[in-house]
């Protein structure tokens, strides 16, 4: 695990805007790794992407429906949609105010 002091704890005091807003930044790693070709950041970003999404999803102080919503995106990131992109984006603003 790339995020082991976030999974020990720290994770779990951040609001869904700062969770989703932080998986949000590896997504725009792995796209930026991707233009670029380059294989080796495109996965170690990819995996940081999944282990910060899994880490939302386990988070007990969110909803079904908000982890019905999380598990969607979990399906929708194939092809990693640019619009995806706009999705997290919207999570880092409200994180920053």
């Amino acid at each position: 695990m790339q995020h082991q002091e976030l999974a020990n704890g720290r994770w779990f005091t951040m609001s869904i805007a700062e969770q989703l807003g932080n998986v949000g930044s590896e997504y725009s790693r792995m796209l930026s790794a991707k233009k670029r070709n380059d294989e080796v950041r495109f996965n170690s970003a990819f995996v940081r992407f999944l282990e910060l999404l899994d880490l939302t999803i386990s988070d007990p102080r969110w909803s079904i429906h908000r982890k019905r919503e999380l598990l969607r995106l979990c399906e929708s990131y194939e092809g990693f949609p640019l619009d995806l992109q706009k999705y997290f984006d919207q999570f880092a603003i409200l994180a920053r105010k």
